[in-house]
């Protein structure tokens, strides 16, 4: 069974010399919840960007099931991105319907347990949320897909931190084992229990690339202080 995704040296370089990943190479299989993990500027959200086919990679690939991210890799992969793009004047509840109309497997029924168990009004129009309820929304629109492959850019950056356990257990049931999530975030003492695996990224290169239990087990302390440690300033 080949692996679901798949960078081989992978580089991104913007303009003159500025390389935002360098010869990025890694495997990752399904029923995984992946730690992309590393300072501002490491190249996490330009390689989230690269699996979307929002960018173009300089050289290398990126394979998403075997294909390069386009129509195909679309059709399987949810993502997350960490800016606003949804349509301001929309209520939450018409950015649910496009969402149905747009994606053969987005669950209604899904959505709507998560809109209820959040507090937020199918009624309010997106332009009058608060920073954290709109990521609230569109971590909704996220999870609320049947994917293959969940690209997840800090998705609890901006919620308070009430509702980050709950964004946490939303993020494990709402997966299945035939799936991967890869998961950008800055929160890392936050999001350890859920992680499977996690991928070091410094200055667009991989530094490191292993299980949370080998890290613990070899390094005796855990993801967050080997963080800590490695990327000290």
């Amino acid at each position: 069974m080949r692996d679901l995704i798949v960078c081989q040296n992978l580089t991104k370089q913007y303009g003159k010399g500025v390389r935002a990943l360098d010869d990025v190479s890694f495997s990752l299989d399904s029923g995984r919840i992946v730690g992309l993990l590393g300072p501002n500027g490491s190249g996490k959200t330009t390689l989230l960007k690269l699996a979307n086919g929002l960018l173009q990679p300089t050289s290398g690939e990126i394979l998403i099931d075997g294909n390069k991210p386009g129509p195909e890799t679309k059709a399987i992969v949810s993502y997350l991105p960490d800016a606003e793009y949804l349509f301001p004047w929309m209520n939450v509840s018409a950015l649910l319907e496009m969402f149905r109309d747009f994606y053969a497997d987005f669950n209604m029924e899904k959505a709507m347990t998560m809109l209820a168990s959040l507090g937020l009004d199918g009624n309010a129009k997106l332009k009058t949320l608060s920073k954290g309820n709109k990521e609230k929304v569109q971590l909704i629109l996220a999870m609320s897909r049947e994917a293959k492959v969940y690209f997840l850019d800090e998705p609890i950056g901006g919620v308070d931190p009430a509702a980050r356990d709950y964004i946490l257990e939303t993020i494990i049931n709402n997966y299945s084992e035939d799936a991967l999530v890869m998961l950008s975030t800055h929160l890392i003492a936050d999001i350890e229990r859920v992680l499977d695996e996690v991928i070091f990224l410094q200055e667009g290169h991989v530094v490191l690339h292993d299980t949370v239990d080998n890290i613990r087990a070899q390094h005796g302390k855990s993801v967050d202080a080997l963080f800590r440690e490695v990327f000290r300033c």
